[in-house]
Formats: structure tokens, sequence, C-alpha cells
């Protein structure tokens, strides 16, 4: 059992660790941004995130009539 769990921790480390090259050995490494919003190619097709067309459908419209 011991024996099992020290292959698994090992095996989970190392798949921790090659996943995480570019993060841990470079000077500039961080963390991908996987948020819609700053993906580019969300922007060039117009696909913004849930909040921000929350956001946006909220705005009163300056060419809506007021009651």
């Amino acid at each position: 059992m011991l024996y099992t769990l020290l292959i698994t921790l090992a095996l989970v480390g190392v798949c921790v660790l090659l996943l995480g090259v570019k993060i841990f050995f470079t000077k500039a490494g961080k963390f991908p941004h996987f948020h819609v919003s700053g993906n580019k190619e969300m922007m060039k097709r117009g696909i913004d995130c849930v909040e921000s067309q929350d956001r946006n459908a909220r705005k009163p419209s300056r060419l809506g009539v007021k009651e």
C-alpha cells in the first residue's frame, strides 16, 4: 500500500513539473491567461465573457426613451 502511494505521488509530482516547465524555469514565466476577455482570437470574433455582456446589456442606452 505504501509503495503504491509513493509511486502515485512521484508520478503526480513529475506531471506537475513537466506541465510547469516554462513557468518554473524561465525568468518571465507566468501562468497563461485563460479568461475570454484576454484571448486575442475571441476579441477578433467579437466574443465577450458573460460578465462583460451582462454589464453592457444593463447600461442605459443613450438613444433609448426615458420613462
